[in-house]
């Protein structure tokens, strides 16, 4: 790997931060003394290499991470990452969320939820200077953001003429830096099993982030292919995938201060944000995303109160609104009591006094650090505006005005498509437009725009859309009644909520799409001219930042280089390893008394209820009070263990990913954090981080004593 930035950064003192950092897979031979010292038994150059083991049993959901764990393409992640999947495959007469689901057979396996995708990469390269090349460097405002996209497709698509890859081209530090990944796209992905959600929502929304936990939280898919191996839409006649690596099982439990770590693929941290950033953040987009979630989960409770079959569809929704409301609630509340805005003003002017106190260094970064402020205090005003866009759009109104968007970009030659719209993205794309009548009740979607749409004509009229507005035909000023009436004729003037109407819109010319009388079509078609308008000026400024941004972040790591500091890059969605240990905390939040390392099944009894959120099965229960805990007992706890805390550096992607012991064994697997840590991805504290796994021994008694999923057990060679 050449001497990036990048490199030379990571490359500095660590050793007092062992447990911060989200860490690419080539970057671990610099903190190699690092890992052997916290108890790595591997070679730490061992996991640079993405194609052995461990790292090639990782893979990504593509929000999820997880892990082949059989050499007939098992995968295991998270209970609420195969969620969605589960609530698809259910049916008021069939409630697989409340009963859980096991495939005795590979016959027997369901679909995964549509679009579902397991990604396993298999290589990782620095390609900054290819992407900002000396007249991308001379560049700004859209120019420069259409030079990037062009380099970009360029790469990806000479990547991907290898059938069956999925190439990306992943910007770190602010596009300061550019790295391309190749990955396997396995896209004939099936549910396998999962636990009743009694086990694997064990305490809901209500334990949601918080300790002590007793939540059950994994689930299997299996990945498959063509019979001759290739990456394939499902079929009947597809086998399942052999992964040249799988994790195994440990069979020594885990104690409190052994070695662990988490590979995967966490989403993202803000932790290099400017101060204005961080205040835009805290002060207003979060309060008001606390808010819109609290109104969306209202809202949707309300309509499917009494419409078994609509809850269904939206429970997948719900979850996922829930756990980010939960989140964002926690992190107003551990910044409301914290300096953090204050420390991160202090730290920032200090690297301008740094950056100011040299002739040569203003030269180089003082521009870039004056033009980022404002840039970014630019586009946070235009973001309070359109806050309410992804709320207020009927669901079938933006697959109009997706399905548009791709008819005019087939027009095309495909190196010159948009992004999202070449043929590389048709599998996917037609993947989700065919499945979205799975996840969509009319009523529902209905409330849900009324509610916010009303929130929208309540704002100036100049920050209002007025393409939309004659699209939907709304205005200003209107009553309830006439928004409902409004609504209620667009809505009944559409035929996109038919799977068959809606699919066979893929296919179709702008000619034919000019000439439909299909009220969201035609919304579609009206608002097409204003939405390039509005995205040709987004990239400008986009372009703008991005310039400005990556100059401050080169200035950034200079400043921390010269005072002796490591500079790791922000979590982006891509692979990364991080370390620590399994352990407690001696006061837990708010300050309440210590937290043990370990919860155990005697939890689970205690905080059954029979109902709701903490609502066990009845042969989970029983197996428990009759202490059938097979070879599954922890020696000290005298009882099976169920989840344990670790001082890992994870954040919301990482859910699902392999927890594993100093030999590379699979001990669990990272599920959440602890609430008054998840600031974290914003402003890390070592003293109170801590990420919470469920323990493989958990898992493996559930299988063996409660759902009797012993075929699995034989597949991972656990007896």
């Amino acid at each position: 790997m050449k001497k990036t930035l990048l490199s030379l950064a990571i490359f500095t003192s660590f050793a007092a931060q062992a447990d911060e950092g989200m860490w690419m897979p080539q970057q671990l031979p610099q903190v190699a003394q690092q890992l052997k010292a916290a108890g790595l038994e591997l070679d730490p150059a061992t996991l640079t290499k993405l194609t052995e083991f461990p790292m090639g049993a990782i893979v990504s959901l593509g929000g999820c991470s997880a892990s082949f764990v059989s050499p007939q393409g098992l995968v295991v992640t998270n209970h609420h990452c195969v969620y969605n999947s589960i609530a698809v495959n259910s049916t008021p007469q069939r409630d697989l969320l409340a009963n859980g689901f096991l495939a005795k057979t590979f016959a027997e396996e369901v679909p995964a939820s549509p679009g579902s995708r397991v990604f396993v990469t298999e290589e990782v390269a620095n390609v900054t200077d290819q992407i900002i090349d000396a007249k991308v460097a001379k560049l700004t405002g859209k120019a420069r953001i259409d030079a990037i996209e062009k380099n970009q497709k360029e790469m990806v698509a000479a990547c991907e003429k290898t059938p069956g890859y999925r190439c990306t081209v992943a910007s770190y530090y602010g596009g300061l830096e550019f790295y391309r990944l190749k990955q396997l796209e396995i896209r004939d992905v099936r549910l396998v099993h999962a636990p009743p959600s009694g086990v694997g929502k064990f305490g809901g929304d209500t334990d949601n982030w918080m300790w002590p936990r007793h939540t059950g939280d994994y689930g299997f898919y299996r990945a498959y292919v063509s019979k001759d191996g290739k990456a394939a839409d499902y079929s009947t006649d597809n086998v399942p995938y052999v992964p040249k690596h799988h994790l195994k099982v440990a069979a020594e439990g885990s104690k409190e201060g052994d070695f662990i770590m988490v590979l995967g693929y966490p989403g993202r941290t803000n932790r290099h944000r400017l101060p204005s950033e961080v205040a835009s953040t805290f002060e207003w987009n979060y309060p008001a995303f606390v808010q819109a979630s609290a109104d969306v989960l209202s809202i949707i409770e309300r309509e499917t109160k009494n419409d078994p079959a609509a809850k269904l569809k939206y429970a997948g929704q719900v979850a996922n609104v829930n756990n980010y409301y939960k989140n964002r609630k926690g992190m107003l509340t551990s910044y409301e009591n914290s300096d953090f805005l204050a420390r991160k003003t202090a730290e920032h002017n200090a690297m301008k006094a740094w950056v100011n106190g040299d002739t040569a260094r203003k030269k180089q970064f003082g521009a870039d650090i004056e033009a980022v402020e404002k840039l970014i205090a630019e586009r946070d005003s235009k973001a309070r505006k359109s806050f309410y866009a992804s709320y207020m759009q009927p669901r079938f109104l933006g697959s109009a005005q997706t399905l548009y968007r791709l008819a005019n970009e087939r027009t095309k030659p495909d190196a010159q498509r948009k992004s999202g719209y070449q043929e590389r993205d048709m599998a996917r794309l037609t993947s989700v437009i065919t499945g979205q009548d799975r996840t969509y009740d009319e009523k529902v979607d209905k409330a849900l725009v009324q509610h916010f749409l009303a929130k929208y004509l309540a704002q100036p009229v100049a920050e209002q859309d007025a393409a939309f507005n004659a699209a939907l035909g709304i205005r200003a000023g209107m009553s309830q009644d006439e928004l409902k009436a409004a609504l209620d004729k667009a809505y009944a003037g559409s035929t996109l909520a038919n799977k068959e109407a809606r699919t066979a819109w893929l296919k179709k010319s702008p000619a034919e799409f000019k000439a439909s009388n299909d009220a969201f079509i035609k919304a579609a078609v009206s608002m097409y001219d204003a939405d390039l308008k509005n995205e040709a000026k987004e990239e400008e400024l986009g372009g703008k930042i991005q310039k400005s941004y990556s100059g401050y972040m080169k200035a950034k790591i200079a400043y921390m280089n010269s005072k002796g500091q490591a500079v790791y890059p922000d979590a982006n969605g891509t692979l990364r390893v991080t370390f620590g240990k399994i352990a407690g905390r001696e006061h837990g939040a708010d300050g309440t008394g210590s937290w043990t390392a370990f919860t155990t099944v005697k939890g689970v009894v205690a905080k059954h209820t029979g109902e709701g959120e903490f609502n066990a099965p009845t042969a989970q229960l029983a197996a428990i009070k009759a202490k059938d805990f097979g070879k599954y007992v922890d020696p000290q706890l005298k009882t099976v263990p169920v989840n344990y805390l670790a001082t890992l550096d994870i954040t919301g992607g990482n859910s699902g990913s392999a927890a594993l012991n100093k030999r590379g064994e699979l001990i669990g697997l990272a599920f959440d954090g602890t609430l008054d840590s998840i600031i974290s991805d914003w402003d890390f504290n070592a003293a109170n981080t801590r990420d919470i796994q469920v323990d493989v021994r958990y898992m493996l008694w559930n299988m063996k004593h409660v759902d009797k999923a012993d075929n699995l057990l034989k597949e991972m060679n656990v007896q």
